[in-house]
Order: structure tokens, then C-alpha cells, then sequence
């Protein structure tokens, strides 16, 4: 998948995460989760991982499974404020 920003790809999965929740809970009308459901999702993958633009080199790097799990946090810690 393609996104524009960082925040954009971590909305991005929260929401493959909310979509596949809905289809196992599709009699629940809310569905709740913590930041461990998600990353027992993230986990279920054989790979995540993102390929970060950096403007000062022009260039992609790579950023594993870990640091997607500290970065989705750090996004919903801020929009939960």
C-alpha cells in the first residue's frame, strides 16, 4: 500500500485492523481493542515493514516490524489527546 505519510500509513493499518475485526465481530455492533490486540495483529504478518522517503537523501530506508509497533503507538498516543 502507498501513502503520502508516515501518519497516513499507521491510519492505514489501525484500519486493515479495524476491517478485520469487523469481519470476525460482524454481530458486535462496537468493537473495541487496545494497543496489544494490535500489535498481536502487526504480529500475525510474516512481514510489516515500511519504506520511509528521507527528503535529505532523495532516497527510501527501511523500517521493520518493531519500529512500526513504537511508531503506531506514538500516533495513537497523540490523537488520543
Amino acid at each position: 500500500m502507498d501513502f503520502q505519510s508516515i501518519a497516513g500509513a499507521l491510519d492505514g493499518l489501525c484500519g486493515l485492523f479495524e476491517k478485520k475485526l469487523k469481519e470476525l465481530n460482524p454481530t458486535v455492533p462496537k468493537i473495541t481493542y487496545d494497543i496489544q490486540d494490535l500489535y498481536n495483529f502487526i504480529d500475525t504478518h510474516a512481514e510489516v515493514a515500511v519504506l520511509a522517503l528521507e527528503p535529505a537523501s532523495g532516497t527510501y530506508a527501511p523500517y521493520n516490524k518493531e519500529w512500526v509497533k513504537k511508531k503506531v503507538y506514538q500516533h495513537l498516543k497523540r490523537q488520543a489527546r
